[in-house]
């Protein structure tokens, strides 16, 4: 057992995957709670079957206040869906969790990020996209900054989940707390409020451009697990 700030942490077979990310991370430290109210984008499809439960996904359309829309992509149970039916342009609003899993088919992104439906109902009005997150850094913070100057930490955070599974979650920072988590470290604590977003880019195959899309969690506010010797209170985003 080590400690992460004033938590334990029980780390086994501490190993490298073929990402670099750390695994078999475990601690006692974990909260994922997403709150999300929008418009579905299109009808649910079937996703999977798994333990004889039938699973279905549809992407959920958020405004932001600056008008930008994030499109995430829901899934949630048949049973769900009976009690609440989804169509193309329903408002909905959904309890749950951000979830992370491998895609080993070598075609689209090869970490897939998703909201888990753990409630599903009727939700007109403004849109929101709430997250409160808690967990360990798996991977070294990596700060950077764009063309325009503004300065950016990238964080790869680790959740667990029950019976040894976790979710994986890119992270980023902006402004002068990108600057404050770029002294953080592997397995460090931290806990954070922000929103799930989807962000288009251009990825380069076989000499063609093809536009990707990137689900991220965008940290508004961080607090480092048992950081009492470097700040009292949350660490807040600013320009």
């Amino acid at each position: 057992m080590v400690i992460v700030g004033d938590k334990p942490a029980y780390i086994s077979h501490i190993l490298r995957n073929d990402t670099g990310v750390w695994i078999g991370m475990q601690t006692d430290w974990n909260e994922n709670h997403a709150f999300l109210r929008g418009e579905a984008a299109a009808a649910p499809v079937v996703s999977h079957e798994n333990r004889g439960v039938t699973y279905w996904t549809f992407p959920l359309r958020v405004e932001r206040l600056s008008g930008t829309e994030d499109r995430i992509n829901v899934v949630v149970s048949a049973g769900q869906l009976e009690q609440c039916p989804v169509a193309e342009g329903a408002e909905v609003e959904i309890e749950g969790e951000v979830r992370s899993f491998n895609n080993k088919s070598g075609r689209g992104s090869r970490l897939v990020i998703t909201l888990f439906a753990r409630s599903l109902r009727p939700g007109a009005g403004e849109h929101a996209n709430d997250l409160s997150l808690a967990g360990v850094l798996c991977k070294p913070p990596v700060l950077r900054r764009t063309p325009l100057g503004r300065d950016i930490c990238d964080l790869m955070l680790a959740v667990n989940r029950r019976y040894g599974r976790a979710d994986y979650l890119p992270c980023i920072v902006w402004g002068s707390l990108a600057q404050r988590c770029a002294a953080l470290g592997v397995g460090d604590g931290v806990r954070l409020e922000g929103r799930l977003q989807s962000r288009q880019y251009i990825k380069v195959e076989n000499g063609q451009n093809l536009t990707r899309t990137a689900f991220e969690v965008s940290v508004m506010k961080l607090e480092p697990a048992g950081a009492a010797s470097l700040t009292e209170q949350l660490w807040t985003a600013s320009p």
